[in-house]
């Protein structure tokens, strides 16, 4: 259909933000289910537009291609002014995309290193990628403490409704330990994540991601 977007990603990936972003823009669109850790010909069909192989990857309506998850979702904004993604307040915007582009940078870059230590160093032996991943994981929960002191809650991290910035810091707050770590670091932020993860319009979408309870 020439209005639907498709969106390239897997159970449990950052694609999950994407598509509660799509269900709070009220988009049409549809998923092809890949990763670089699910081999075959969608995989080579995400290649041949995303050469890095990196979900989320989002073809739009007509035809252009999104990748970066802060760069997706500022878009989707954009294209879906009334959706609430992204405040109508100019002081307000800026700061939700700062906390969008914090979490890219800063929380979600640290997923691949923990993920992938051996991508970051040359020879890289077991003991050496497990210390890189002690290192890169303690920076991880030490980067949420600051996010949860500098982005605080009014009622929602996007401002007076869930948006953006709400979906892609609970989805990237699921890896690496993070939840454990804030529920004594940053117990209030921690609730909040819950909140906005069982929150009515994008439940489905967590649920579908993570079924089980905490996961």
């Amino acid at each position: 259909m020439p209005d639907t977007h498709t969106l390239y990603g897997s159970e449990g990936s950052g694609s999950a933000a994407i598509e509660a972003a799509l269900e709070l823009a009220g988009a049409r669109w549809q998923m092809v289910r890949t990763a670089s850790w699910e081999p075959g010909p969608d995989f080579e069909a995400l290649l041949r537009i995303n050469p890095t192989g990196l979900v989320p990857t989002l073809v739009l309506p007509d035809g252009s291609v999104m990748t970066e998850s802060a760069a997706i979702l500022i878009h989707l904004a954009d294209a879906h002014p009334g959706s609430g993604l992204l405040p109508a307040d100019s002081s307000a915007r800026a700061q939700a995309i700062r906390g969008l582009v914090f979490i890219a940078a800063q929380c979600y870059a640290a997923i691949g290193i923990i993920d992938y230590p051996e991508r970051w160093c040359v020879d890289c032996d077991a003991a050496t990628g497990e210390r890189i991943r002690a290192g890169t994981r303690a920076r991880l929960h030490r980067s949420w403490e600051i996010f949860a002191d500098t982005f605080p809650a009014r009622p929602w991290l996007s401002g007076t409704a869930i948006g953006a910035l709400d979906l892609l810091a609970a989805v990237v707050s699921k890896w690496s330990g993070t939840r454990s770590h804030l529920e004594q670091a940053r117990p209030a932020f921690h609730d909040l994540l819950r909140t906005i993860e069982t929150h009515p319009r994008v439940a489905s979408v967590f649920a579908r991601h993570w079924p089980l309870p905490g996961s």
